[in-house]
């Protein structure tokens, strides 16, 4: 096409000169719009395919690792995955037995806070069962009276607990947290929060007691599924009163609760967004409720594993990072996957100190 255009242009010129004057002036109008589409506006073309390339200004390594938030502000290290119940729909199962010596886990604990740690939150499996929950308590000492993180914090399903912890490591504890999703003791049983003989229902209320008898201030987590979605749970949790009400939507999570490798198959708990919009909806007059859809929850938590690895949960599985312990905090939390804005958003950071809470015990 290039080649040709000069030729044709002597042509054009010719046939314009040759018309009568009263139509040049049209004439050389249209010449010039010629022109100008077959040398302006390819050149313009030409140029910004040229340009596209060079348009992102960023060095090799902004491209291929997008920026993070190196700050571990909180933290939820599972260090065990055994746990003394079999909830259909867990998410962080026991494929290992492994437990971290005590003085390696606080090393770790120490680069965490000299990272920008200033929440802990210690979760499982089932945090009690390892030790008798004597590792669990030594640990939030550390953190609470060495490290004097504004936060400790523990998920529990609340089964192993007994006085005695509170009595000994009660005042270095925030919050404890205990999974509740159901108040109907049948219910319980079906999702797997069941043993035996012992009321799940009942235990809770027990905790209750506790929590306020050696203040320590206490929040409910209840995952939201096929067998208690359509349940209403507003007079029970108004009566408890926690300080927060966590409602979470059933996830599924490649390797964990669904796929080949998997200890569970979660796909008969999984409800819609739909489904949970209405739970929340049915819930609204609960002031403590903390809502967590799937798209809120997914990379909004720095996780650390039994190794002290984070995991990114971005792909729909947990890949593990390098272990903080090998090659620091700052190198390892690059690979968490860790979205630092919907934290933010979900309402992560909040008053979490119960010297802030100013509770009523």
């Amino acid at each position: 096409m290039w080649v040709l255009t000069p030729a044709a242009f002597p042509g054009k010129l010719l046939s314009v000169l040759s018309l009568p004057l009263s139509s040049l002036w049209r004439s050389l109008v249209l010449l010039f719009c010629w022109l100008r589409a077959t040398f302006w506006l390819p050149g313009i073309k030409r140029t910004k395919k040229q340009l596209v390339p060079r348009e992102p200004d960023k060095t090799k390594e902004e491209e291929e690792d997008p920026p993070l938030s190196t700050t571990p502000t909180s933290v939820n290290y599972h260090f065990t995955r055994q746990c003394n119940y079999k909830c259909g729909f867990c998410f962080h199962t026991a494929k290992t037995s492994f437990v971290l010596p005590l003085e390696e886990a606080k090393r770790g604990l120490l680069l965490l806070k000299e990272a920008g740690m200033e929440k802990i939150n210690f979760s499982g499996g089932e945090p009690f069962i390892h030790d008798r929950g004597e590792y669990l308590g030594k640990l939030v000492k550390f953190c609470k009276a060495e490290l004097q993180l504004p936060s400790v914090s523990i998920v529990s399903n609340g089964s192993l607990i007994r006085e005695k912890w509170f009595q000994n490591y009660g005042e270095y504890l925030d919050i404890l947290a205990i999974s509740c999703d159901s108040f109907d003791e049948q219910v319980n049983v079906l999702i797997g929060r069941g043993q035996g003989k012992k009321n799940h229902v009942e235990n809770l209320q027990k905790l209750r007691t506790w929590c306020g008898n050696y203040r320590v201030a206490f929040k409910i987590n209840s995952v939201i599924n096929r067998f208690n979605v359509e349940e209403d749970m507003t007079e029970q949790i108004k009566a408890l009163n926690p300080v927060r009400w966590k409602v979470f939507q059933c996830l599924l999570i490649e390797g964990e609760n669904t796929g080949e490798d998997a200890l569970r198959e979660a796909e008969r708990f999984v409800i819609s967004d739909e489904e949970f919009e209405r739970f929340l909806e049915r819930h609204k007059e609960v002031s403590c409720l903390v809502p967590e859809s799937n798209q809120k929850m997914k990379d909004s938590y720095l996780i650390l594993d039994e190794y002290m690895r984070f995991l990114n949960c971005r792909k729909g599985r947990k890949d593990p990072s390098k272990s903080i312990l090998d090659v620091g905090v700052e190198e390892a939390i690059k690979f968490s996957g860790f979205d630092e804005k919907m934290f933010l958003k979900r309402g992560g950071k909040y008053t979490w100190s119960k010297a802030d809470l100013k509770l009523d015990w």
